[in-house]
């Protein structure tokens, strides 16, 4: 356990020192991600979805960018799906 948790940080380690704004973007969208999630789940009868959905988008667009630059093709072909769909959900939304 010891040796993957010291494997993992080493990791990021170097991810923070190859480029600190992508690395710091991705925990700052990980984090938007994780508030979305629990404010979606706190609020399951009467979902605030006006404030999540963009939100939801900016952090996909966050995680669709960093999967670019690691060259990610399929991460980035996710993502792009995501805020696709969290747009159109959004201006849906907006339009009711």
């Amino acid at each position: 356990m010891k040796n993957l948790l010291s494997g993992i940080y080493n990791w990021a380690k170097t991810d923070y020192k190859e480029w600190p704004t992508r690395f710091s973007l991705e925990i700052a969208a990980w984090f938007m991600s994780l508030g979305c999630s629990l404010t979606l789940a706190a609020g399951a009868t009467d979902p605030l979805f006006f404030y999540l959905y963009p939100i939801f988008i900016l952090q996909c667009a966050i995680f669709g960018w960093a999967a670019w630059t690691r060259k990610s093709t399929g991460m980035v072909a996710n993502y792009i799906l995501l805020v696709t769909i969290d747009v159109v959900g959004y201006i849906r939304l907006i339009n009711m």
